[in-house]
């Protein structure tokens, strides 16, 4: 984990435990087109959504020691497509 401080909203190591082999299986059943791995470990990323979650600040007003809105709204549409009556 970077070094940062914690937020209230992170992830303990208890809950990342849980969700990691989700999130990596996730990610080997759905491959980047362009083979881009991502420059941000997921573990932020999830920590940027329920950061966003938490306090119900906007987007673009997410703390600049999480990784961007672009790579935690991607993580969030990507997933949200999962469960969709009719989606892919």
């Amino acid at each position: 984990m970077p070094d940062r401080k914690r937020y209230p909203s992170d992830l303990s190591d208890e809950r990342w435990a849980l969700i990691e082999p989700v999130i990596t299986a996730w990610k080997a059943a759905h491959p980047s087109a362009s083979g881009h791995q991502g420059a941000y470990e997921m573990r932020e990323v999830v920590n940027a959504i329920l950061y966003q979650s938490r306090t119900g600040c906007q987007w673009e007003y997410l703390p600049h020691d999480l990784p961007p809105r672009s790579a935690a709204l991607l993580l969030r549409e990507m997933a949200g497509r999962r469960h969709r009556p009719g989606g892919p």
